[in-house]
């Protein structure tokens, strides 16, 4: 069976989506995975500094179109670039090569393996590649000082204006505490009401004493730069997931801040990650709780759409409070604690106690959560998409007419899902997204799944290398063609932020007129089995890889029957009760000739905003 598309002729394999997967039970570390295209080449280990890094021309000024080589393990080295910047080299023999044999963006020899949350691939792709010069430059020597190489150039890493970050406390909407990042090179006001993470740890919202980075990806050194001075020594707890090789090199990161521990998360299932993204904050005045979907790396607070959950500030509670002291009306205190306690972590300890004596009480969200494991009887709806699917059950209301109104998700990641829509997508996990109150029968409404287009990565504040975060293979791409007729595109001039590709997670229920939602969802969560779930054992068994975070928004629990929509969440307004929707609605549909963003074939026909063109090593 095969496909003809923009991206030549995908020979599609016949193997269903857990047949490269180990028997159950079976536990395999994800940097001991093997290499999953046969067309993926490695650089001589002499031509570079590090594994396979990106190439890009140093000028792109010069020369209109450039090449981005993209490498396996370049992600990974990003931290390092960040100490010690990398140096010039000249390869254009190499480059030129690979530049002529994959022009034509066809004839790629696939595999049949994939992938089953893609997201492990992105961690080991680099932000902050290297940059070659044209032919004929001599070596540009080493500056200790600046900032390292971009595919971009040096203007990528624009210093942000002196206004760019909060001197004073900004006017946030308080009523939801959702809030996006901050973008560079938006026009002002669609940053006002945005935080980046600067904003976050500066005193303005506490002083802080310690706390801990719940995280998949760490640039050690940029992280600890991003506290303000007086709070740059305070203790910083690392929980992630990094084993052997990828684990040392975290540590190594970690070497010259004695302030800085680790606590490593257990993946005991294959092919499963530490995705959770949530900063613990003890301050003298409180605790707070974030949950965010940006890496601690600085490309994920640069040019890309984000999105957090920033608690109010819990006060401490009297002493002598009984254990029930302090919990809302989501239970939103019990299911933390409940969350890090999956880690069966000693260093957390400390920080489930700090919990327990805080007072979590005007907490209105909902936690929704993933950690490894296989789960049976009622443990089944605690984690994952049937923990998702419950919440829906008990705290939302049936609405007349529900099946016009459409379920959005929207996400920087796909796994692999089968053959057909009944194997999961259009089985559970829409059973689970289509859950109003306590209703069983109902028909299916539309489903739209956002996911940038080439041209809307092509386009992008970034260009070609945003690709780089959404890491759709051609090996799941071809399992799955029936996905993309779902597909819409990234459009978000609401916020300003249309060529900021996504890499927040949203999932959501809106009224047919796109006016009100039934309830609202961000989380770190893709759309992946591994992140989700699957049912296994004739759905008597839950199966969940990852570790996950999100918090879901029901009317409800704000004393409304549904969330208006606001149409212009920018500049922030305090006094506003419309939710602020990330993205325009109604979703557009792709054309024709929209094809969704696959990382690892080439895009050499248009140029993108910086004269680059994509060509996967």
């Amino acid at each position: 069976m095969s496909q003809t598309s923009l991206h030549g002729k995908w020979a599609v394999s016949s193997s269903d989506d857990d047949d490269d997967l180990p028997p159950s039970g079976t536990t395999t570390s994800k940097s001991s995975r093997p290499a999953k295209s046969s067309h993926s080449t490695r650089r001589s280990p002499s031509l570079v500094p590090v594994p396979t890094p990106l190439e890009v021309k140093a000028e792109p000024a010069r020369t209109p179109v450039s090449s981005l080589t993209i490498g396996s393990e370049a992600r990974q080295s990003a931290a390092r670039n960040q100490v010690n910047p990398l140096k010039f080299e000249t390869s254009p023999s190499l480059a030129g090569k690979r530049k002529k044999e994959t022009s034509d963006g066809s004839g790629w020899a696939l595999s049949d393996s994939d992938d089953d949350d893609l997201e492990v691939k992105r961690k080991n792709q680099s932000s902050l590649p290297r940059q070659a010069p044209p032919n004929g430059e001599t070596k540009k020597p080493k500056v200790e000082s600046e900032r390292p190489p971009s595919p971009h150039g040096r203007l990528y890493y624009i210093d942000e204006p002196d206004d760019f970050f909060e001197s004073s406390l900004p006017c946030l909407n308080d009523t939801y505490r959702f809030y996006l990042n901050k973008v560079t090179g938006l026009d002002r006001k669609f940053n006002s009401g945005a935080l980046h993470i600067k904003d976050i740890l500066s005193p303005l919202f506490g002083t802080l004493k310690e706390s801990v980075q719940f995280n998949y990806c760490f640039d050690i050194p940029w992280m600890v730069k991003q506290f303000p001075s007086e709070f740059r020594h305070c203790p910083v707890l690392i929980v992630h997931g990094d084993k052997r090789e990828a684990k040392a090199r975290l540590l190594q990161q970690g070497q010259p801040f004695p302030h800085v521990r680790f606590c490593q998360a257990k993946l005991d299932i294959a092919f499963g990650t530490h995705h959770t993204k949530m900063m613990l904050l003890w301050y003298e005045e409180g605790f707070r709780v974030i949950i965010l979907t940006s890496n601690l790396i600085r490309a994920d607070w640069y040019q890309k759409t984000q999105g957090m959950w920033m608690s109010p500030l819990f006060p401490r509670l009297p002493e002598g409070s009984s254990a029930s002291s302090g919990e809302s009306p989501t239970f939103f205190k019990r299911d933390l604690l409940e969350y890090l306690a999956s880690y069966r972590a000693p260093e957390l300890e400390d920080w489930i106690q700090r919990i327990k004596e805080h007072d979590l009480s005007e907490t209105r969200v909902y936690l929704v959560a993933s950690t490894p494991g296989r789960y049976v009887g009622a443990d089944m709806e605690r984690w994952g998409h049937l923990r998702l699917r419950k919440l829906l059950y008990e705290h939302t209301n049936p609405i007349p007419g529900e099946e016009r109104w459409p379920v959005i998700g929207q996400f920087s990641s796909i796994g692999s899902m089968g053959m057909d829509k009944s194997k999961w997508l259009a089985g559970e996990f829409q059973r689970t997204l289509t859950t109003l109150g306590k209703c069983s029968l109902r028909p299916d409404p539309i489903m739209h799944l956002l996911y940038p287009s080439v041209e809307d990565v092509r386009i992008s504040l970034e260009g070609y290398p945003a690709g780089g975060s959404l890491p759709y293979s051609i090996q799941t791409a071809q399992k799955q063609i029936w996905l993309h007729s779902y597909f819409h595109r990234w459009k978000a001039s609401r916020t300003g932020r249309s060529h900021a590709m996504p890499h927040i997670k949203t999932y959501m229920r809106v009224s047919p007129d796109f006016t009100q939602l039934a309830w609202f969802l961000v989380t770190s969560a893709n759309l992946s089995k591994a992140a989700w779930g699957a049912l296994e054992k004739n759905n008597t068994q839950m199966m969940v890889r990852s570790y996950e975070l999100g918090v879901l928004y029901v009317p409800s629990a704000f004393n409304m029957k549904t969330f208006p929509i606001d149409t212009n969440p920018f500049p922030a307004s305090s006094s506003t009760s419309g939710f602020p929707v990330p993205f325009d609605l109604p979703p557009t549909s792709y054309s024709p000739k929209d094809q969704p963003w696959i990382w690892n074939i080439p895009y050499s026909q248009e140029p993108d905003t910086h004269g680059n063109i994509w060509v996967p090593s």
